[in-house]
């Protein structure tokens, strides 16, 4: 019996998407025998299981390609491998990242809540301070007014009392003045009717030649 290998004996190697290799022409040996008139129908029966056997590994081949994630052979993994992954990104998420996050947010809101709480204190405290200090302004104004309405009082009492004085002062010398002025006048008119029966006594005697008596003078100057 002798052996050969026939052309379809050509073997093509390649690696499927799981890294198993595979051959797309697997070897056939064509196994010829020496018994007359069998030749023909073994080599026949070889060449078809060849065929078939290419033919297989064409589909395999044809199935395997493409993107290993549209595989549904590897989809069980790749959702096990999914629910693993969201499984740890929840537990992070609840233990770590939320409390951390709601940490600070209640970290923040208290401070901003303390911020406004310490800004309506001294808005308060400023409002109060403001009122106070128009309370005291007033209270300055009016104790300003009521001294200068004293000051005015005493000065118009210095100022009355001075008039008066003075007005005092002078009517004395006014009178103590008219007085003498009557005095002054009565002793003038004293001497004026002297004068006038001595004046008229030397007309009487240079008109007449003779003296005029003192009762003649007496009542002329009566008559006047």
């Amino acid at each position: 019996m002798t052996a050969a290998t026939s052309p379809e004996a050509i073997t093509t190697e390649g690696t499927d998407a799981s890294g198993a290799s595979f051959s797309a022409n697997p070897s056939v040996t064509t196994v010829a025998t020496l018994v007359p008139g069998t030749n023909e129908a073994v080599t026949h029966d070889v060449h078809a299981a060849t065929t078939e056997t290419v033919a297989a590994g064409e589909h395999h081949e044809a199935g395997e390609g493409g993107l290993p994630q549209l595989n549904t052979d590897h989809w069980a993994g790749q959702i096990v491998w999914l629910v693993v992954i969201f499984a740890v990104f929840l537990l992070l998420m609840s233990k770590v990242f939320v409390p951390r996050i709601r940490k600070v947010i209640d970290t923040r809101g208290a401070t901003i809540a303390e911020d406004l709480a310490n800004a309506r204190a001294n808005r308060d405290e400023a409002e109060a301070q403001a009122k106070q200090a128009a309370a005291e302004t007033a209270e300055a104004h009016a104790a300003a007014r009521k001294l200068a309405a004293e000051a005015v009082a005493r000065s118009n009492a210095e100022v009355a009392a001075a008039t008066a004085a003075e007005d005092e002062k002078l009517g004395k010398r006014l009178a103590e003045a008219e007085a003498r002025i009557r005095a002054a006048r009565d002793e003038a008119m004293g001497h004026v009717a002297d004068i006038a029966s001595e004046t008229a006594s030397l007309l009487v005697e240079k008109l007449t030649g003779k003296a005029a008596t003192a009762a003649a003078l007496k009542s002329a100057l009566g008559k006047v």
